[in-house]
């Protein structure tokens, strides 16, 4: 995918567009990585390159049976940890294949809903989610989305840098096998 979204007329495929290229910065940032490398937490905060690749699919998938009302976990705190969590058995490979499933289940999902205004109702007794608000738009949860996979894209923009250096446009250029010019040398692995 080019460095931007393609414009598209449709208001569905833009968000859904919006979303795939912040998930695609996530997995820039696991390109090229080890199990071990994916492992490590080099700055003061305990995260991970994995971590955010296995919490960014679990916060989508969350928030897609959130939409279509099926088991609610957003009260499930060892769930919530549980996917910030890279596990010594956990590989960055498994972890991307998990958020290529999470992205596949969104877009079916949100390809099936007619109306985008369709609420969606808020659980109660969470403590980040409004009390006083009863549901939401499933256009306000792809916006969501958006917003919340591009902050984590940024974390690990911020961790991919400190674990080797690499930055998200080298990256992105090495993943997509973009060719050296001036502006750009795609990053490739060391040794």
């Amino acid at each position: 995918m080019p460095a931007m979204p393609a414009p598209i007329a449709d208001e569905r495929d833009q968000l859904l567009s919006f979303l795939r290229q912040q998930r695609d910065g996530v997995r820039y940032a696991a390109f090229g990585l080890t199990d071990e490398q994916a492992a490590t937490a080099p700055t003061p905060s305990s995260l991970n390159i994995g971590a955010l690749v296995k919490h960014v699919a679990h916060v989508e998938r969350g928030w897609i049976d959130m939409v279509l009302q099926r088991a609610d976990r957003s009260s499930d705190y060892d769930a919530y940890a549980e996917g910030f969590r890279f596990e010594p058995n956990d590989s960055i490979a498994a972890a991307l294949q998990t958020l290529d499933e999470a992205a596949a289940e969104t877009e079916a999902a949100i390809r099936e809903i007619d109306d985008l205004s369709r609420p969606v109702p808020i659980p109660k007794g969470v403590p980040w989610f409004p009390q006083d608000v009863e549901s939401w738009t499933v256009r306000w949860v792809l916006l969501h989305l958006v917003e919340e996979t591009a902050r984590h894209a940024g974390h690990a923009d911020i961790v991919r840098e400190a674990v080797d250096g690499a930055s998200s446009v080298e990256l992105m250029a090495g993943a997509e096998g973009w060719r050296e010019t001036d502006w750009v040398k795609p990053w490739k692995a060391v040794g």
